[in-house]
């Protein structure tokens, strides 16, 4: 009885023991496997950016004028004299009259207030208002007349000058130039940590383009939403790219 309880006993340490290296032997070709899959499917994410300056090649500017009368067609009358003057100041200036625009009219109507400081249903005046704009490649000429336009008001017509805008009208084509050098400084970028860490770069996994930022020169301003500045004649478009590339050990 004992012999057989002896015999039982050993039967059940060698299973255990088999059990427990065969546990071991798992686990290290386990972890080994674990190791061999990270070293041959690590990533590195780099952000490449390229910047360029560029001149606006388009102008765009506007000015507004206005004419009041407590009767609306003197109001109109008074507005049709000014548009005839600002019309005339632009061909005296050199702009084609093809080359501006006349808006259609705005018109305000401004009430009597009372001695309470209410409105009534009186009318005090009609307040007219127009505007003319000016799309060009002559961006000198237009800088130019957006500056002095205010001369007008010695014509008695109530003249105000907008800042002119300044555009790059080849601009969905630099985008394109743009993006494919910032791909290819955050190759570089990648190449240069990969070597440092004595490794190889592997091929492109993923690429996600940034917003593009138009900034006026030497400014430091960035925006989630991408920044188009229309007020600089000289700008500077920065493009950024974020890449990941596999790394070969």
């Amino acid at each position: 009885m004992n012999k057989f309880s002896d015999k039982r006993a050993l039967s059940n340490i060698i299973v255990a023991v088999i059990l427990v290296i065969g546990v071991i032997t798992s686990s290290v070709i386990l972890v080994n496997g674990v190791v061999k899959v990270k070293s041959t499917t690590t990533n590195i994410t780099v952000t490449g950016s390229a910047k360029q300056q560029i001149t606006s090649d388009l102008i765009v500017w506007s000015g507004s004028f206005n004419a009041q009368s407590p009767d609306l067609q003197s109001a109109y009358s008074k507005l049709e004299v000014s548009r005839n003057k600002v019309s005339d100041y632009l061909v005296k200036q050199g702009i084609e009259t093809d080359d501006f625009v006349f808006s259609s009219i705005n018109t305000t109507v401004n009430y009597v207030m009372n001695e309470y400081g209410d409105y009534t249903n009186e009318v005090d005046d009609y307040d007219l208002s127009q505007t003319v704009t000016i799309s060009s490649g002559d961006i000198e000429k237009i800088t130019e007349i957006s500056r002095n336009a205010t001369e007008l008001l010695n014509e008695d017509v109530a003249f105000q000058s907008d800042s002119p805008q300044y555009f790059y009208t080849k601009l969905a084509d630099l985008k394109v130039t743009m993006l494919a050098e910032a791909t290819k400084d955050a190759k570089k970028r990648a190449e240069m940590i990969a070597e440092n860490a004595g490794n190889k770069l592997g091929d492109l996994k993923y690429a996600d383009m940034g917003v593009m930022q138009i900034t006026p020169l030497y400014s430091n301003d960035i925006d989630d939403y991408g920044i188009n500045d229309t007020s600089s004649l000289e700008k500077e478009i920065t493009a950024v790219v974020h890449c990941q590339f596999e790394i070969k050990k």
